[in-house]
C-alpha cells in the first residue's frame, strides 16, 4: 500500500484528504494541534509544526512516504498582509523543508496553490498564464511554486480557489459563514465584481487522490465547474439552503475596504483537468447540494 504524508491535516482540505486517501493509502497526517480532529480510523496523526525543519524531516524519514500532499498554509489573505513573517514561514519556508526532503528521496510533492497568483484582469486563468500576484498571500504562493519548479522534477502544483464545505472544528469558509449569517436574519453585502469557480472541498480531495494515483506532474488547475461572481454564488447558496436572498445586497470590492488587494476576475480554467481526470469537477449547485445533504446527515 502506498503512503501519503498530509500537512494541514486538521484543516478543511486536510480532513477531507485524509478521509479520501485513507480508503486506499496508508496516511500520516500532521498539523499544529496536539490532538487530531480527524474522523478517519485508518490514518495516523501527529502534532507537528511543518515549519520546524528538524521535527518535520524526522517524521518524514520515519514514515517514508511515496507522496507528500501539502495542504497546510497561511491562507488568511488579509492576515498575510499584517503578518508577513508568519505568512512567509508557512507558505515558503515550510515548502523549502518539503522540497529538501523530496529532492533526496523518491517522493512526489503535491503542492496546493491558488488563483491569487494572478492580477485578476483576464481570468479564468489556464495553467500557462503569466503570474502577477497583487497581494502578499499570492506572492508567497508564487515563491513556493518557483522553489518547487527550480528544485524538483517529481511534483504536481494543484491550483485551486474558493474552497467550501464542512469539517470538524475548522474556521468558517464563505459558504458556512453566509449560511449562518442568513439563518440569523442578518443582512450581508456581497461583491459583484470578484469572479472565481468555487469548489466543494470533498470534490477537490477526490481529484487530488486521482492525480496522485495517476502520478501526474507539472501544474493542474482544480477549480469548480462553474465560473461566477461571488454575489451570484451567494444567491445560489441562499436558494439551495432555502434562505432569504433579500438579505443579500450587491456591492463592489472597493466598498469593503479590505486590507489586501484581491484579483477581481480571478478563477481557473479547468479544461485540462476535465480532459485528464475521471473525477467530475462539480458546478456550484451540484457542490452545494452535496454539502446540504452532509449538513442534514444524509448520504
Amino acid at each position: 500500500m502506498k503512503r501519503v504524508f498530509i500537512t494541514g491535516a486538521n484543516g478543511l482540505l486536510g480532513q477531507k484528504s485524509v478521509s479520501v486517501f485513507s480508503k486506499r493509502w496508508e496516511v500520516l497526517g500532521i498539523d499544529l494541534h496536539q490532538t487530531s480532529f480527524l474522523d478517519s480510523k485508518n490514518a495516523t496523526y501527529r502534532g507537528i509544526d511543518f515549519t520546524d525543519k528538524e521535527t518535520l524531516l524526522e517524521s518524514l524519514e520515519e514514515f517514508h512516504p511515496d507522496v507528500i500532499l501539502n495542504a497546510g498554509a497561511f491562507t488568511d489573505v488579509d492576515g498575510c498582509e499584517k503578518e508577513k513573517e508568519a505568512a512567509f514561514r508557512a507558505n515558503v519556508g515550510a515548502v523549502q523543508n518539503l522540497v529538501e526532503y523530496c529532492s533526496g528521496e523518491n517522493c512526489k510533492l503535491i503542492q496546493l496553490s491558488t488563483d491569487y497568483l494572478f492580477d485578476g484582469k483576464e481570468g479564468p486563468y489556464p495553467e500557462n498564464a503569466e503570474e502577477n500576484p497583487v497581494g502578499y498571500y499570492g506572492q508567497t504562493k508564487f515563491e513556493a511554486e518557483q522553489l518547487i519548479k527550480a528544485n524538483l522534477k517529481n511534483y504536481l502544483i494543484a491550483r485551486t480557489n474558493v474552497l467550501y464545505g464542512i469539517a470538524n472544528k475548522v474556521r468558517s469558509n464563505f459558504v458556512t459563514w453566509l449560511i449562518e449569517t442568513l439563518k440569523d436574519g442578518k443582512p450581508v453585502r456581497i461583491v459583484t465584481d470578484q469572479y472565481n469557480n468555487p469548489i466543494l472541498v470533498d470534490n477537490l480531495a477526490e481529484a487530488l487522490r486521482e492525480c496522485a494515483e495517476m502520478d501526474l506532474t507539472g501544474i493542474l488547475n482544480l477549480g469548480g465547474g462553474e465560473y461566477l461572481s461571488r454575489y451570484d454564488f451567494a444567491l445560489k447558496i441562499a436558494e439551495v439552503f432555502t434562505l432569504d436572498r433579500n438579505l443579500i445586497t450587491p456591492i463592489v470590492t472597493k466598498d469593503l475596504g479590505q486590507v489586501a488587494p484581491r484579483p477581481l476576475k480571478g478563477g481557473l480554467d479547468e479544461t485540462l483537468a476535465r480532459r485528464l481526470l475521471s473525477t467530475k469537477l462539480l458546478d456550484a449547485r451540484e457542490g452545494l447540494e452535496v454539502m446540504k445533504r452532509q449538513v442534514q446527515g444524509k448520504p
